[in-house]
C-alpha cells in the first residue's frame, strides 16, 4: 500500500494596515496585492483545503487565495500569531524602550521566554501543532495554511529539533505571503522541509517586500 503524501503550505499573511505590534486590523492595499498575486501563482497547485487563523489580516488573505480555489475555508483559532502579551498594540519604539531587558535578554536565544504578560514559542505550538496534526490527517492532500510568522518559526522549530528560544534563526524576516511547504509523510509521521519563506510571486515588486514596509 502506498503510503499517504500531504503538501501543507504555510502562508504568512499579507502585510496589514498597521505596523503597531499584532494589532487584529485588516490588510493594507499593499497586503491584497500580495495576495492576489500569490492567488494568481496558486492556481496550478491542485490545493484541496484552505485553512487560516482567525485574525482579520489572515482571514482576508485566505479569502483572497479562494477567489480561485473556491473552497470551503475553515478558521481556526489556534493558528493564529504568537500573544505579545503587554507589547501589542505598542509600536517597536515603544517595546525597545519599555521592554528593553525582555528583549536583551530574548535576542541571546537561550530560554524560551514568554513575552511579558503574552506567550512563548513552547505555548504556541502546544495550541497550534494539534490542528496541524488534525489537518494533515484529514484525508487532503495539497493543504494551504495562512497563518503568522511567529506561528511558522515555532512549528518549524519544533518539528526540526531547535529550541524554541532559537527559532529566530529560521529567517531574518519572513515575508508576506510567503510560502513555506512542509511535506507529511503518513507511514513515518514525519515532516520534511520542502521549501521556506518563498516569495518569488513578489519578485519585481520590491515595494512589497518587509524592508520597504511603510503605513502611509
Amino acid at each position: 500500500m502506498n503510503c499517504f503524501i500531504v503538501n501543507l503550505y504555510l502562508i504568512r499573511h499579507g502585510r496589514q494596515n498597521s505596523t503597531l505590534c499584532n494589532v487584529d486590523v485588516e490588510l493594507s492595499r499593499q497586503g491584497q496585492i500580495q495576495a492576489e498575486l500569490l492567488r494568481d501563482r496558486l492556481q496550478h497547485y491542485h490545493i484541496d483545503a484552505l485553512y487560516s487563523s482567525d485574525l482579520i489580516r489572515a482571514k482576508e488573505t485566505a479569502a483572497i487565495l479562494n477567489e480561485a480555489l473556491q473552497l470551503p475555508h475553515e478558521i481556526r483559532e489556534d493558528l493564529r500569531e504568537i500573544s505579545f502579551g503587554l507589547m501589542e498594540g505598542k509600536s517597536n519604539e515603544y517595546n525597545d524602550e519599555h521592554f528593553k531587558e525582555f528583549k536583551e535578554e530574548q535576542k541571546k536565544l537561550i530560554e524560551d521566554i514568554p513575552y511579558p504578560g503574552g506567550e512563548n514559542g513552547t505555548s504556541v505550538y502546544e495550541r497550534a501543532m494539534p490542528v496541524i496534526q488534525e489537518i494533515v490527517q484529514s484525508g487532503k492532500k495539497n493543504i494551504i495554511v495562512v497563518t503568522h510568522g511567529g506561528t511558522i518559526r515555532v512549528l518549524l522549530a519544533a518539528l526540526f529539533g531547535r529550541n524554541q528560544a532559537r527559532r529566530f534563526l529560521f529567517g531574518v524576516s519572513l515575508e508576506n505571503t510567503s510560502i513555506t511547504q512542509l511535506v507529511y509523510n503518513e507511514e513515518y509521521d514525519r515532516f520534511y522541509l520542502e521549501r521556506f519563506n518563498d516569495f518569488a510571486h513578489l519578485e519585481g515588486h520590491p515595494e512589497l517586500y518587509r524592508e520597504n514596509w511603510e503605513v502611509k
